[in-house]
């Protein structure tokens, strides 16, 4: 395997980890790696919204990879650590390695349904540590439910997360608000907190902490940052429906 084609199989690692929401650091340890696997040797910088790679050999390779799509996928950072380390003692040739590749990154994420029962546990159990009663946390089961499949349902109205977050944490307050009215007993402040704990960015904050402790300290205010953005988000969203809201009910 060429030096252009071993880059190639580096980086397209890194974009899916990175795409996967993995640390900046793995990523730059998984390329650097992968292409030692290879014996070759390359610099690597790694940043949430792209990638710097280059060959230090005889050939002088370089690539650039912007990455504009983020999520979170601990199933396909652990495949492709699997699949770096496993190179160490048997490198594929480029064809399999990229198939390999594209059989991770195409990888079926987790239906729905358990995507669904995930959301309403979180809100379930959020619920109950923030002393909310059985019949609060079965509600704010139902209420994270709506709230996922809402916020799903419109993902791909704006192109602004800013603006889908807003309206999911509005999304949120009516919810619970509307529950709230026809079920009086109910304590609003507990099955909205357990509501909107899927909205939060528990794994940016955790991420750009881990970046900083291991020197990347531009990712982590980075990802830091993105993390308030998110949690202004979702704020200013359900502060609207509790401002208005509650003068309704």
């Amino acid at each position: 395997m060429n030096t252009r084609q071993v880059m190639e199989i580096a980086l397209m690692a890194g974009e899916i980890l990175l795409k996967s929401g993995a640390e900046v650091y793995r990523v730059e340890e998984t390329i650097i790696r992968i292409a030692e696997s290879y014996s070759v040797s390359c610099e690597c910088f790694a940043m949430p919204t792209g990638i710097f790679v280059s060959s230090n050999g005889a050939e002088v390779v370089s690539y650039v990879k912007r990455i504009k799509e983020r999520s979170m996928d601990l199933h396909k950072i652990e495949l492709i650590n699997s699949f770096s380390r496993s190179l160490a003692n048997n490198p594929l040739p480029y064809d399999e390695a990229k198939r390999t590749l594209k059989r991770i990154e195409n990888s079926p994420y987790f239906n729905f349904r358990i995507r669904l029962l995930s959301a309403g546990m979180t809100a379930f159990v959020y619920t109950l540590l923030f002393k909310g009663n059985l019949w609060d946390g079965i509600a704010a089961f139902f209420i994270s439910v709506c709230i996922y499949v809402f916020k799903e349902k419109t993902s791909g109205i704006t192109a602004f997360q800013f603006l889908q977050l807003i309206i999911s944490g509005m999304f949120a307050g009516i919810v619970s608000i509307g529950a709230n009215s026809f079920f009086p007993f109910l304590n609003v402040e507990s099955i909205l907190i357990g509501g909107v704990m899927i909205l939060v960015p528990g794994f940016a904050i955790t991420n750009g902490i881990k970046d900083a402790l291991y020197g990347d300290i531009v990712s982590s205010l980075s990802r830091i940052g993105e993390a308030v953005f998110i949690a202004t988000a979702v704020g200013i969203g359900v502060a609207i429906t509790l401002l208005f809201g509650t003068r309704w009910v």
